[in-house]
């Protein structure tokens, strides 16, 4: 089985993925290296800009990290982006109808299991993260009722086109949660729905957690 067969390269979707550059935004106050307040329940553009702005300071004052050591790195996302990612969403999602047929103790696995996988790609493509990497938010408009938003961005690498970025966010009880990614006109949920449904086909859902554990550790 082969994920990612159906994004782009995957190092070049990380680097302005999910999990990992929510971090990449060097362009939004990124020369501030005082500790930041995240706020979920502020707007959904400034919400991203401060996860953005908190994870790239983390990075900067880790040597190590900045060394590209991925496990440095899999620690700053897993404290300061994973919070603020709604993976019991992501995983329903991507997983569809068969969500509702997994036992609460499957659905439990495959969200650890889904989540350890983009970590592990984001955290290894993060190292090609450099200070140039900028990131422009586009014009937002604030809808103070709506649950659910679309904060759209473009992303730039020296030597290199703007690619388009587009997250989606719901609005929980406790503030705004990511739990969606557009990168070049394809959403991660809708690519991996594809994906789990021809994995859950050949081998049942415990062979789908079992091929992202080995995705994982591979």
């Amino acid at each position: 089985m082969i994920f990612f067969r159906h994004l782009p390269n995957p190092y070049r979707l990380a680097r302005v993925g999910l999990l990992g550059v929510v971090l990449g935004a060097s362009a939004v106050c990124a020369a501030q290296a005082a500790e930041r307040t995240v706020d979920p329940k502020a707007t959904p553009d400034v919400f991203l800009t401060a996860v953005a702005n908190s994870m790239l300071d983390a990075v900067k004052a880790d040597p190590q990290a900045l060394q590209g050591d991925t496990g440095h790195i899999t620690t700053i996302v897993r404290k300061y982006a994973l919070p603020y990612v709604d993976m019991n969403k992501t995983t329903r999602l991507a997983a569809g109808r068969y969500w509702r047929q997994a036992s609460a103790g499957q659905q439990a696995e495959l969200v650890k299991a889904f989540t350890g996988t983009l970590i592990r790609t984001y955290s290894g493509a993060f190292t090609r993260v450099t200070e140039n990497t900028k990131i422009t938010l586009l014009p937002f408009r604030s809808d103070d009722a709506a649950n659910d938003a679309v904060v759209r961005t473009t992303v730039s690498q020296p030597n290199g086109a703007p690619i388009g970025v587009d997250y989606r966010l719901e609005k929980t009880a406790d503030g705004w949660k990511v739990y969606d990614l557009n990168v070049e006109g394809i959403w991660l949920i809708q690519n991996y729905r594809n994906q789990f449904s021809e994995e859950i086909g050949r081998s049942g859902i415990d062979g789908l957690i079992k091929a992202l554990n080995q995705q994982v550790n591979h």
